[in-house]
Formats: structure tokens, sequence, C-alpha cells
């Protein structure tokens, strides 16, 4: 396997906070940017059709402007690409947020969708720390395996340095359940990278720093 090549571009403005990030390797080539004081707007291509589906859902509900390019050796499987973009998206998140100052750095959000009820909750806290709990029925949602699902989300966590707990509280049918656990990651994200004026630009944390 190569060994990744990573670029980075961030601005960590109060108007614009954001980061490019690509990732190169014998396995995947991947490029994400990521603002998250956007609109929601998201162009994506990995290559994997549902995995685009919830990236488009993460972006509009946590209001985030988001590209993803990916390339991967989707004729072994998609695995690689899975777990690869979402270690860049979660380094583009990172990288976006800096220092984390000024921000309220905690989220939570519980959504539904149809008959499927997801729990999310977030802390930006410089750790990565991923927990999960539910099933999905079935081997697969269109081009994905959704053993996948919860793979994407702890590479996230851990290359986004936030811990990350998911918890399935209802649900049938497995695209439902997929899709309401990232549009609740999308809200409680939302949440955790608002400012929060009474910190000041301060670190919510007694520590003074994230991490």
């Amino acid at each position: 396997m190569d060994k990744p090549r990573l670029a980075t571009m961030t601005s960590h403005t109060e108007q614009s906070r954001s980061a490019t990030i690509t990732r190169c390797t014998g396995e995947t080539d991947i490029a994400v940017t990521l603002n998250v004081d956007g609109s929601g707007q998201s162009e994506v291509a990995t290559g994997v059709g549902f995995l685009d589906h919830m990236l488009q859902a993460l972006a509009r509900h946590a209001r985030f402007n988001l590209q993803v390019r990916a390339t991967g050796d989707l004729h072994i499987d998609e695995h690689h690409t899975v777990e690869d973009v979402g270690i860049v998206l979660g380094r583009a998140l990172d990288e976006a947020l800096g220092e984390r100052r000024g921000i309220v750095r905690m989220g939570q959000a519980i959504v539904p969708l149809d008959e499927a009820l997801a729990l999310v909750a977030v802390d930006l806290s410089g750790r990565g720390y991923f927990a999960f709990e539910g099933q999905f029925d079935t081997p697969r949602v269109g081009q994905m395996a959704t053993s996948l699902i919860p793979h994407f989300l702890e590479s996230l966590a851990h290359a986004g340095r936030l811990n990350l707990h998911v918890r399935l509280l209802a649900g049938a049918d497995d695209h439902h359940r997929a899709e309401a656990i990232f549009k609740a990651l999308a809200r409680a994200l939302d949440m955790a990278v608002q400012w929060d004026a009474r910190l000041l630009g301060q670190v919510a944390s007694t520590k003074g720093t994230v991490g």
C-alpha cells in the first residue's frame, strides 16, 4: 500500500470555518472540502450511491457546505472507499474547527424517519471515541454494506477527534434507520459547532483546551 499523501488548506475566521483535505493511497483517492458555516449545499461523488445519499443528508441538515470526490477500489468492494471518506471528512472537520474556541462544543438530537428513530450525541472534545447501539437486519442498502455504517461513523469520530454516541431506538427498514442516524448526526453537529458568545472566544473546558 502506498503511503497516504495529505494536503490541507484551512480558514478559521468566525465568518467561514472551512478546510480542504486530500488523501491518496493505493486503495483510494479522496478530496473533501467542508465549510461548517454553509447553507447545506453539497456535491458528492464517491462511487457508492447510498453513501452519497447519506452525505448529502448530513450536509443539508447540518447546514454544512460539502464537496466530496472519491475514487476507490470498488472492483474489490466498497469498504476502503467508505472508510477513507469517513477519515478524510473527519480530518476536514477537525481542521475547519481549529482550536475549537468559542463553540458550544456539545450537541444532541433525536430524529425520526417514519418508523425509525435515532439518537446521536456529540462532544467536539478533541478526543476520538465512538459508541454504537443498534442493529441492521439486511446485509446491504443499495451498494453499501450495512456493517459499514457504524464503521464509517467510527472512522469519522476518530479522525475528527470527537466523541460520538449513536443509538437506534426504533426501526424496521434499514434505509430509514441509516438515514435517521445521519440526520441526527447532522443536527447534533450543527448544535455543537455554533458560536457561544458567552464564552468570549474561550474553549468550553475547565482545562482551557480540548484534547
